[in-house]
């Protein structure tokens, strides 16, 4: 239960990164961070104790003392910035690079309908990075085989390159998701999607 994950906000109510149950109530009782109730409404660790009294929840830490509710969405009271990192190179990124387009046939589609190319085919030197892969549809995909676009007669919708940084883009969520991160999540990650690719 302590290692479970809590989704930590900037003070604008932006979503910076995970950490663990224990870590967010160590920065609730510090006074760093505020836990954040259902209706965006902020509580400090005492407030927090208080209302977890007056109502019965499942998800809840018991002390010698008393039972405190789990928070599963805090936001830092200072911290206005984000964490700055690259964006990983993974399926999503990857679909959202390119709109969840065939960058050949330029058709969208849903992400179970579309794989990985590589532009110049690892049979023939390419790499897994940024400016090689791009999103294909199975049609596509065997239409090229282990070709490049110029050998299968093929054109790109556009050159592929690695995406500008994007907030969103680095938080790795888990497998399990609580609703209470829903309004702060634009997007519904599955592990498939969100894995780091070798490069």
């Amino acid at each position: 239960m302590l290692s479970s994950p809590v989704l930590v906000l900037n003070r604008y109510f932006v979503p910076i990164t995970i950490t663990s149950v224990k870590r967010a109530f160590l920065m609730l009782y510090s006074g760093v961070a505020k836990a954040v109730g259902n209706d965006y409404e902020t509580f400090d660790f005492d407030s927090w104790a208080d209302i977890s009294i007056l109502r019965e929840y499942q998800d809840v830490i018991r002390t010698v003392n008393t039972t405190i509710r789990t928070p599963r969405v805090i936001l830092l009271v200072r911290y206005e910035g984000f964490v700055r990192k690259e964006a990983k190179f993974n399926r999503i990124n990857i679909f959202r690079r390119d709109g969840g387009m065939c960058q050949y046939c330029r058709d969208k589609f849903s992400r179970a309908e579309l794989t990985i190319d590589h532009v110049v085919p690892r049979s023939q030197g390419g790499k897994s990075v940024w400016d090689n892969v791009v999103c294909c549809c199975i049609d596509c995909n065997r239409r090229k085989g282990g070709r490049t676009p110029l050998q299968a007669r093929m054109k790109l919708n556009r050159k592929p390159k690695k995406p500008l940084w994007d907030p969103f883009s680095n938080i790795y969520i888990r497998a399990v998701r609580y609703k209470e991160w829903e309004p702060f999540l634009n997007f519904v990650d599955i592990s498939y999607w969100n894995v780091e690719l070798e490069e």
